[in-house]
């Protein structure tokens, strides 16, 4: 049997390899190869007997038998016997040979298994081939070709024919015309050649010891003499590449002294091919070969060739490299093998050819030479060692080179040289400087990324591979250390390496660490013999400015601070200990900022810490003055730098001032002030800093040395009279007076407060006046230049701040005050009135502040004419343009700040309501200005003061606060101005008034007073204030009608506001006696009702009691008439043709406009039931109802316009008045839930109006509780509707209200039950199913209440399961679903009778045509399992068994996303409904096999059911269904006949996924059942439904049945 079944499914495969969709074919393959797997010799007898049976069968199908065949043949050649090799042979060579002309792909595919047959039987092989190899004749281009690839294959095997098959092929040679056989033969020759040098490489392996390279010579000779002198001559490239392929093996062939003889010719023969081919990797391989095979017998005539050799290579290694093929880098990696062969047989002539070429200025010779370099200097080391002082030299021209490229192969050859000793000759320290050098190149200048086609291959620039390569080479070749130690310090301090300094002060920290591990002696720097190192001066100074700006230059603060701390022996021998605690500090406060974190004054703060700290711990007077003087002689290097300048000139001040040297600092403070660079601010600030820090230490010093510099020649020559007039040397005196002030002021600031009190008039002030004010022939000049007014007022404020700062300032008579005051008021009245540009007046005004606190006290006049100077120069001050200049808004900010500081601490002299009197007087005219921006700041001001005064009022006695008065008069008036920020500053003003009033009638200070605290609410509203109203009232009821036209016309006349506003009094009034007329007035208006007739509605809502009639009247009027009428065109016709009644639209508008005043809530609240559900059904009777012909040309018109904000769609305009109803019963929750979920929306349309109403139940039930029970009777009043939309839309209500608790809350789930129990017998389809829904919500709204229900429940839903009036099966599915929901919760003894019923009743739908119901069924069916495991009896578990094939292939539903029919209560169960989770039918099945898996009574089944189909997790189908089908064979293999049966229902499904599955199941499970069980199976009646499915249309079923073809070879 087995032997004649494998034939036929081998012939059903066969038959089916002439599928014209490639992957059936591979699958089918693949089959025939799962075949063999099984049975090898049965699966290659069969596509033997089936190729000679039919031979007229296309050779691309022959091709994939014969690889399907190969495939077997290599993977059981171990258990072919001879015959089956003989016949396989046999059938391969025919196959091979039987077209004469070439058909690749077939005759390629007869050779390989020729080629895979003979790793075994290469006697056979051999015997079959060569008699298709015979002498005379010119055999087929795949013998050929065969017998190279056996050649490749079993070397072994084929050497010893090798002589025989070389002695026929000879004389074919000259036979062979055609390129392509020619192309054949060179292949063979090269294949032979290599399988002999891998044989005699490896002979102690051999078969035959005794061959020897000799017996080939000969033949291989005469072989070279073809290929070289005849065909290497054709134009064909393609044969001249094969022929220059086989010469590089074949060369090592040769006789010795052949191949010295043909060196001349076949040297200059190879490359010349480079002229001939654009890819050259084929020639280079081969004159590598060539090279290597002339060395290895030592010729003497390879030297005469060096010369073209290199040239020819040199050439080809200077080729661009701009294509991707990877035959061109395997081309460069060849050439560069050949240069390695010459490097060590001729290094000298290497070298002399190589060197010169670094001179060329051509960018691609000189990449390429340093490549060869590079690759010599790593590759033949041993030659290269004696060369080495050549090869530096020579790199002198590269290292000038601005070229990138040849920069980056500058860098590689040094990193090379350093790995082979070459850094450490002489010549090797600029190797080393050229590193640094490139690692400082800025980073902006690097290319971006370079375009794949470059021929820089990889994207590091020039100064990422420098930076890797130093760190590399300082860390990794220990041999370097020398070098680099301490070496690489001296590039710390030339400012040209700054961008190096973090990559340096990396490898020094490595470098430092392995010297102190070596030893201390070893890691101490010895100055003695490196004397162009830095001082340990130098170092400090330069690691400590460069760390002021810490993230520069990839974080070189903190690598400079580390390698601080490593030298810190090299730095002072005492620093070890304490900067081992500092320095990490400072590191840590790097690693917890960002650069845009990181406080640069509170960074710069700590580094002087940690300097003053340093200079305490040393204190060593030596010590710290050459500290200083470095700093000092460091200055120059960050011209232009004016940060880390500034930086250091605070790092100079902090150091002198640990000086104890007098004369050191006064010398050094001289020389700063004669070199600094006085025209550049921040060095005139740097300079200042300096001066003020160190005055903390020495203060006489430092005002002496001032002065003498005032005194001295430089600043005298400065000065001179002849030199006012020259404009340069008049600027440079101002800068440098500028210079001088603004040291006196940090003088001033930063020395001890006891010594400045004493000085601050005589020394400080004194000079600092004399400076900028000159006296010029007797005559006082001062200066017009604003930086030096700005450098003068800067050190005043100084100065006057450091008095007031001092514990002596109250006793402190500052007697310059008065001058100084003018001075700053001369400087404020200067400035222009109607700009700010600078921050002059703000300073002045600050020092002013500082002033006014100190004694003597200002007198009257000169403190009111500063205020009035004060206010003149900036309250003018034209406000920018919104968003114009953030800095001008900053600065006038500052400003203001800087006023109101003056204001209020002139006004602290005078804490009397004379004192706020006065500063408000002075603020009166400005209050009063025409211009608002003026008034808005006086107010402001105002305000400002007025509250300092109330927080600091003291009063010793009660007295009254006579000022009250006229100070409210003059702040009241502005409370209406026209400005809306004037007006509330006016009431700040007025508030803060009237608490000062509370506080001098002896109120305590937390008093607070009704009226006053009224102000603040006040506010707020000013910004948009009511206007006064007028009424005029009429009230005649024989002219309501009237008088109601006549208002809505005489409104279109006018917009006046007050005549709008009476026209709302008197129709209020109007209404109130006569409602029933005004309302039927108004409803006669036209619609879409105007905005004055808005207006109208909406005054009918002032009053509540009013309200209620109006609203009232208006659910008469919209009950009275039909909500619609059918046209004539529905009448006639099935299409809908409803058009809206004008009466009920008109009263549903009027609702919508009286329900959105805010007045008419407790009306609202009194008609709410009636109101919502009048609305609700009007929604519902509405849908899709149209206007009338004559509204819908309106309403189109209306789109856009102001005059009819609302919608007058019917539906739409329902809806509104819904949601006013709701906003104004004050269930604002229920509306923006509806909103948020796009409830309003759904309740509009036909399809969504269903799901619209459930929402809006769930919203009410959620935040309108209350309201519940009377919308409830309200609504079940409705349930004899004669529309049937309307008995749906209220069954939808009451059915979602069960899904919430609120019922039982309420007690009304008794009532709600009865009322949808009563509905269950309805005409109408959807009531039906909408009462299943409301019983089964019970499940989530009541879930303790349904045992107490369970058989009425349960009866009413397994009912729904057979409704027989609903064709669509709507309500079967709707009890589907509401019954897996009630499962859970019922009595056992109420469900298990009917369980076996539902699941009968329920397994028609597994397949039906409607995704919704085969995903409700299958997860009923999964909630029946859960519901009884653990007792489940035999007839149930039939039902499991029966369930378990359709569940498993209904995981590949082809469906897409259905509703969720189990999971949470409420609308996720809801089906068709379009919301809640969405799950496809697959994950129905998911479920239900889990629940399945406990009743199978299986634990390994079971926890793999759980494992692979948890929920959220992705599925492997394959994997899946594989690991299922082995363990139910595993543990039912009696299943298997039921199972492969019930699979076969679904070949014939009529979706391709399910089609495909039902195979894979079948294959799976013979897969993996005993092959004794066979029985079970039918397996002709399998078979041939298997046949079938090979011919289905989709390709995806024919490969999965071609897939289970093979795998039924286990029943064979």
């Amino acid at each position: 049997m087995a032997e004649p079944y494998v034939r036929k499914l081998s012939t059903i495969l066969l038959d089916a390899v002439t599928d014209k969709d490639p992957l059936v074919q591979e699958q089918v393959c693949g089959a025939l190869c799962a075949l063999g797997d099984a049975q090898p010799a049965e699966a290659l007898r069969a596509c033997e007997e089936y190729l000679w049976q039919h031979e007229k069968l296309a050779h691309p199908y022959r091709t994939m038998i014969l690889r399907a065949m190969e495939t077997v043949v290599s993977g059981h050649i171990s258990e072919l016997d001879k015959d089956v090799a003989r016949a396989v042979i046999f059938l391969a060579s025919s196959e091979m040979t039987r077209a004469k002309e070439l058909v690749c792909d077939w005759q390629q595919a007869a050779s390989n298994v020729l080629v895979a047959v003979g790793k075994r039987f290469i006697g056979k092989v051999m015997e079959e081939v060569l008699s298709k190899f015979q002498p005379g004749a010119l055999p087929h281009y795949y013998v050929v070709q065969t017998l190279a690839n056996l050649a490749a294959s079993n070397v072994f095997g084929m050497v010893p024919f090798l002589t025989s098959i070389l002695s026929t092929m000879l004389p074919m040679l000259g036979m062979a015309k055609h390129d392509t056989m020619r192309v054949a033969f060179c292949c063979a020759l090269q294949r032979f050649s290599e399988s002999t040098l891998e044989y005699l490489a490896n002979l102690d392996q051999a078969p035959d010891p005794t061959v020897r390279k000799d017996t080939f010579a000969s033949d291989i000779f005469s072989a070279y003499d073809v290929l070289f002198n005849h065909w290497m001559q054709s134009r064909e490239a393609k044969l001249r590449l094969a022929v220059v392929e086989a010469l590089g093996p074949m060369s090592h062939l040769l006789p010795s002294e052949k191949l010295e003889e043909q060196l001349p010719k076949l040297l200059p023969g190879v490359v010349a091919l480079y002229r001939k081919h654009a890819e050259a990797f084929h020639v280079s391989k081969s004159l590598g070969q060539i090279l290597e095979a002339a060395v290895g017998v030592g010729s003497r005539t390879l030297e005469a060739q060096l010369d073209l050799l290199l040239a020819a290579l040199h050439a080809q290694i200077c080729v661009p490299v701009e294509s991707s093929s990877p035959l061109v880098v395997s081309n460069q990696k060849e050439v560069l093998r050949c240069f390695t062969v010459l490097a060590c047989c001729a290094p000298d002539r290497l070298l002399a050819f190589l060197l010169p070429k670094l001179d060329a200025s051509n960018e691609r010779t000189r990449v390429g030479t340093l490549q060869v370099l590079r690759h010599v200097i790593n590759s033949a080391a041993p030659q290269m060692e004696v060369k080495k002082p050549f090869i530096l030299s020579s790199m002198r021209l590269p290292l000038l080179d601005t070229n990138t490229k040849v920069k980056r192969a500058v860098v590689q050859v040094i990193s090379a040289m350093a790995h082979h000793g070459y850094l450490e000759q002489p010549g090797g320290e600029a190797m080393v400087e050229y590193i640094v050098q490139q690692c400082a190149l800025p980073p902006e200048s690097e290319p971006r990324k370079l375009a794949p086609d470059s021929e820089d291959l990889p994207e590091d620039g020039v100064r990422a591979i420098s930076i890797s390569t130093l760190y590399l080479v300082s860390t990794t070749v220990d041999r370097m250390s020398d070098v680099l130690w301490p070496y690489l310090l001296e590039f710390l301090t030339p400012t040209r390496f700054t961008g190096a300094l973090t990559p340096l002060c990396r490898s020094l920290v490595h470098l430092a660490q392995k010297k102190q591990e070596v030893g201390a002696d070893a890691f101490l720097i010895q100055y003695d013999g490196n004397v162009s190192l830095p001082s340990p001066y130098a170092i400090t100074t330069r690691l400590l400015t460069v760390s002021s700006h810490p993230y520069l230059g990839d974080g070189r603060g903190a690598a400079s601070l580390r390698l601080l701390n490593v030298l810190h022996r090299n730095i002072h021998p005492l620093l070890g200990q304490r900067w081992a605690t500092t320095i990490p500090l400072l590191l840590e406060h790097l690693d917890e900022h960002t650069e845009e974190t990181l406080s640069q004054k509170e960074w710069e703060e700590k580094l002087l810490a940690f300097l003053r700290d340093t200079l305490t711990v040393v204190s060593d007077n030596t010590w710290t003055c050459q500290l200083s003087l470095e700093m000092s002689k460091q200055l120059p290097c960050y011209n232009g730098i004016a940060q880390e300048k500034n930086f250091l000139y605070k790092c100079i001040g902090t150091t002198l001032g640990a000086a104890s040297s007098k004369e050191v600092v006064r010398k050094q403070l001289q020389e700063l002030l004669e070199t600094a660079r006085h025209q550049e601010e921040a060095e005139r600030e740097g300079l200042a800093c300096c001066f003020g820090i160190c005055a903390i230490s020495h203060l006489d010093d430092v005002l002496a040395q001032l002065e003498d510099f005032m005194r001295s020649d430089v600043f005298r020559k400065s000065t001179g009279i002849f030199n006012i007039f020259k404009d340069r040397n008049e600027n440079e005196v101002e800068k440098l007076k500028g210079t001088l002030i603004l040291c006196y002021g940090h003088v001033a600031a930063r020395a001890p407060r006891e010594l400045v009190l004493a000085k601050v008039e005589s020394d400080i002030l004194r000079n600092i006046f004399q400076y900028f004010s000159t006296k010029v022939l007797g005559i006082k000049v001062e200066t017009k230049d604003p930086a030096l007014k700005l450098c003068l007022v800067q050190s005043v404020c100084m100065a006057s701040q450091a008095i007031c700062s001092s514990a002596q300032a109250n006793s402190f008579h500052f007697s310059r005050k008065a001058e100084l005051v003018a001075q700053m008021m001369e400087f404020i009245k200067a400035e222009p009135p109607d700009s700010l540009r600078t921050p002059i007046r703000k300073k002045a005004m600050l020092a002013c502040t500082y002033m006014a606190s100190l004694e003597p006290a200002l007198e009257e006049h000169v403190q009111a004419d500063l205020i009035h100077s004060c206010l003149h120069s900036v309250l003018p001050v034209l406000p920018e343009p919104e968003g114009e200049d953030d800095h001008q808004e900053s600065l006038y900010l500052d400003t203001m700040r800087a006023l109101e500081g003056l204001l209020t601490g002139l006004l602290r002299r005078n804490m009397t309501p004379q004192g706020l009197q006065i500063m408000v007087e002075h603020l009166s005219p400005w209050i009063k200005s025409p211009r608002g921006h003026e008034r808005v700041r006086a107010l402001s001001l105002s305000a400002c003061l007025l509250r300092y005064f109330l927080e600091h009022l003291h009063i010793s006695a009660l007295v009254p606060f006579h000022n009250l008065g006229l100070l409210i008069g003059l702040f009241s008036p502005r409370c209406a101005d026209l400005w809306p920020a004037t007006r509330q500053e006016a009431v700040s003003c007025v508030y803060a008034l009237l608490y000062l009033q509370l506080g001098y009638e002896g109120f305590s200070r937390d008093y607070r007073d009704d009226v006053a605290e009224r102000l603040l609410t006040l506010k707020e509203g000013l910004v948009h204030p009511d206007s006064a109203i007028l009424f005029h009232t009429c009230n005649s009821i024989a002219q309501v009608p009237e008088i109601v036209s006549v208002l809505r016309s005489k409104l279109q006349e006018t917009r006046e506001e007050y005549i709008l506003q009476a026209a709302q009094h008197s129709v209020h009034l109007l209404a109130s006696q006569h409602c029933a007329a005004v309302v039927t007035s108004l409803l006669g208006s036209p619609l879409p009702f105007d905005s004055h007739t808005c207006t109208l509605w909406r005054a009918l809502a002032v009053e509540p009691s009013l309200t209620t009639q109006v609203l009232g009247l208006l659910l008469e009027k919209l009950s009275k008439d039909v909500p619609f009428k059918e046209t004539r065109a529905f009448l006639l016709s099935s299409s809908p043709g409803r058009v809206a009644t004008l009466l009920p639209l008109a009263a549903t508008c009027a609702l919508c406009e009286v329900m959105s005043a805010p007045a008419s809530g407790p009306a609202v609240l009194e008609l709410y039931p009636q109101l919502f559900a009048a609305l609700l059904l009007r929604i519902s009777c509405t849908v899709g109802v149209a206007l009338p012909r004559n509204l819908q040309a309106k309403e189109r018109k209306g789109v856009g316009s102001a005059v009819a904000p609302r919608s007058l769609e019917p539906c739409s305009s329902a809806a509104d008045a819904l949601q006013a109803m709701l906003l104004r019963g004050g269930n604002e929750d229920v509306v923006q839930r509806m909103e948020l979920e796009g409830g309003w929306q759904l309740l509009r349309t036909s399809a969504g109006h269903e799901e619209g109403v459930t929402r809006l139940a769930s919203a009410m039930a959620k935040f309108a509780g209350p309201r519940l029970p009377l919308v409830m009777k309200a609504l079940v009043c409705t349930q004899s509707s004669v529309y049937e939309i309307q008995r749906v839309t209220s069954t939808s209500f009451l059915a979602e209200l069960l899904n919430s608790n609120v019922v039982n809350d309420l007690m009304l789930l008794e009532s709600l039950l009865d009322n949808l129990a009563a509905r269950q017998k309805d005409t109408c389809a959807s009531v039906r199913r909408l009462v299943l829904r409301g019983l089964a919500n019970v499940a989530s709204g009541s879930p303790d209440k349904v045992r107490a229900h369970g058989p009425q429940l349960l009866t009413a839903v397994i009912g729904g399961l057979d409704d027989r009036d609903d064709p669509h099966s709507l309500v079967a599915l709707e009890a589907m679903v509401g019954l897996a929901r009630l499962l859970d919760l019922v009595e056992p003894q109420d469900l298990h009778p009917v369980l076996l019923h539902v699941a009968i009743r329920i397994r028609p739908f597994f397949d039906s045509e409607k995704m919704e119901l085969r995903s409700a069924s299958i997860r009923l069916f999964g909630h029946l399992n859960k519901a009884c495991q653990g007792r489940c009896e035999d007839v149930f578990l039939e039902q499991v068994v029966g369930g378990l094939v359709p569940l498993l292939l209904h995981l590949r539903d082809p469906q897409g996303p259905v509703t969720s029919v189990s999971g949470p209560p409420g609308r996720a169960g809801r089906p068709g409904s379009g919301v809640g989770a969405q799950r496809a039918v697959p994950q129905a099945c998911r479920f239900a096999l889990r629940m399945c898996g406990p009743n199978l009574q299986c634990d390994e089944l079971a926890a793999a059911l759980q494992k692979h189909l948890q929920e959220g997790r992705g599925l492997h189908f394959g994997e899946f269904l594989n690991t299922t089908c082995k363990l139910l064979m595993h543990h039912f293999p009696e299943l298997l006949g039921r199972l492969v049966s019930t699979g076969l229902f679904y070949f014939k499904s009529s979706w391709e996924d399910i089609r495909a599955a039902a195979p894979m199941l079948t294959g799976f499970l013979v897969l993996h059942v005993e092959p004794e069980l066979r029985p079970q199976v039918d397996l002709e009646q399998l078979t041939a439904a298997l046949q079938l499915l090979l011919k289905d249309p989709a390709p995806l079923v024919r490969m999965k049945a071609a897939e289970t073809l093979g795998r039924l070879v286990k029943f064979a």
